[in-house]
C-alpha cells in the first residue's frame, strides 16, 4: 500500500540532503551581460538550494613563435582570469550564499566549454548573458543556440541584457 508520498521511507529533508545540488554554470567574460547572467543564477541557486559555478576561457596568445613571450603572457592572462574569478566569488558567496566552483581553461571558449560539460556530470544548468542590441547575442550564444546546439547535453538559461535587477530578481 502506498503512502501517496516518498516510497523510500526518506522524509523531505533527507531526501534534499542525499540529492546532488544543481549547479548554474556561468562563462565568465568583461561584458555587461555577463553580469545578468552571474545574479540569475546566484539567485536561482539560492532559492533552489543550488550552486553556482565560473569558467574563465583564456584565449590563446597571437605570440605563438615567440615562445618566451607567449610565456609570459599566458601567465599574466591567467594571473588576472584567477583574480577576475576570486573578486566574482565573493560576489557569488553574498548573493547565493555559497562559494562558486571556478574553472580556469585555455583555449577556444566553445570547445573549452563543452569539455567541461563532459568533464563535470553535475553541471545542470548553462546560464549565458545574452545582448539585445543589433550586434547579436553574442558569439558563444549565437553558436549555442545554432548548430551546436545538438552538442550540449544541458539546458541553457539565457538573460537578456534588457533586464534590471528588480526584474531578475522576480523571475528568479
Amino acid at each position: 500500500m502506498s503512502d501517496g508520498g516518498n516510497s523510500s521511507g526518506l522524509d523531505q529533508s533527507e531526501v534534499s540532503a542525499t540529492r546532488p545540488k544543481r549547479i548554474f554554470l556561468v562563462v565568465v567574460d568583461e561584458s555587461e551581460e555577463m553580469q545578468h547572467a552571474l545574479r540569475f543564477a546566484c539567485r536561482r541557486a539560492k532559492n533552489t538550494d543550488g550552486r553556482v559555478a565560473l569558467l574563465h576561457v583564456i584565449e590563446p596568445s597571437d605570440f605563438q613563435h615567440w615562445m618566451a613571450v607567449g610565456d609570459l603572457m599566458r601567465e599574466e592572462a591567467r594571473t588576472e582570469a584567477e583574480q577576475l574569478l576570486q573578486k566574482l566569488a565573493a560576489g557569488v558567496n553574498e548573493m547565493a550564499g555559497s562559494m562558486p566552483v571556478l574553472y580556469v581553461r585555455e583555449g577556444d571558449c566553445r570547445d573549452e566549454l563543452f569539455k567541461l560539460l563532459d568533464e563535470e556530470p553535475q553541471v545542470s544548468i548553462l546560464v549565458l548573458g545574452a545582448k539585445t542590441g543589433s550586434g547579436g547575442p553574442g558569439p558563444l550564444v549565437a553558436a549555442l543556440t545554432g548548430k551546436f546546439l545538438g552538442k550540449l547535453r544541458v539546458p541553457i538559461t539565457l538573460v537578456p541584457d534588457n533586464l534590471d535587477d528588480e526584474t531578475i530578481d522576480s523571475i528568479s
